[in-house]
């Protein structure tokens, strides 16, 4: 038997086969769990990448901006799954004006874009498959570190900051339906997301050589696993967790 056989998933943010979630979504079929994912805007890219894990599956339109969206989601997820053990928030967006040093002088609405979609998702999307978690589970969402003012990161870092708190008063608020909030840190990765970020070189030239443990910019494997776990009976007791992949360097001085 896998890690998750019988767990029943929804998993956000696969847009590439080089995404964490795209990872996340092949792991957890290859240990036994059914999975849904969701896709925003280019429905057919998501359904084309979904086409290469192991078992392709159904992929429904969610855009967390959207109120319909998100108010029918569990309505949708339900035509294909008939409840939900676990759910992977993986979605985060920021406008370019919020990244790359420019931090005096972001506008309030771009502001609010990188807090709608990254932080405020968090919660949207929990109370959205709650219906459908009637016998408890677990969500897991993806962070960066967001205890230290990073190079380039600027606002996605303070939103990344609201995403950490919010999994703890989410934490708090779900443990009475038996449902478990975590996040997983993880250290920078070559994905879409971060090649979106001016100056991630920055992270690139640093981090491996920071890292105890070595850090492989490619390899989204560490992540995934550790999504996996937190998706699994093996963390009973663990709620409102932020468990750090990153090699070790949030531990670091200097």
């Amino acid at each position: 038997m896998g890690l998750l056989e019988g767990k029943r998933l929804l998993v956000t943010g696969v847009l590439t086969d080089s995404s964490i979630a795209y990872n996340v979504a092949k792991l957890a079929q290859e240990e036994g769990a059914q999975v849904v994912l969701t896709g925003f805007g280019r429905l057919s890219l998501v359904e084309r990448i979904a086409k290469r894990l192991p078992e392709p599956p159904p992929v429904v339109e969610l855009d967390v901006q959207n109120g319909e969206h998100l108010d029918t989601l569990a309505d949708r997820v339900g035509e294909h799954l008939d409840g939900l053990d676990g759910v992977v928030h993986s979605i985060g967006f920021a406008p370019q004006t919020c990244l790359g040093g420019n931090f005096l002088n972001t506008a309030w609405e771009d502001v609010a874009t990188a807090v709608h979609v990254s932080t405020f998702s968090f919660k949207s999307l929990a109370v959205a498959c709650l219906p459908l978690m009637k016998e408890g589970g677990a969500i897991v969402g993806l962070d960066f570190d967001a205890t230290k003012a990073w190079p380039v990161y600027d606002w996605m870092g303070v939103a990344k900051a609201g995403l950490e708190s919010c999994s703890r008063y989410l934490a708090r608020d779900l443990g009475k339906h038996g449902i478990r909030v975590n996040l997983v840190a993880a250290g920078p990765l070559r994905t879409m997301a971060a090649k979106s970020i001016p100056g991630f070189q920055e992270f690139e030239e640093s981090w491996p050589d920071r890292a105890p443990l070595g850090w492989d910019l490619g390899d989204t494997a560490p992540a995934a696993r550790a999504c996996v776990a937190l998706l699994s009976d093996w963390f009973p007791a663990t709620t409102g967790e932020i468990v750090h992949v990153d090699g070790g360097v949030h531990a670091m001085g200097g």
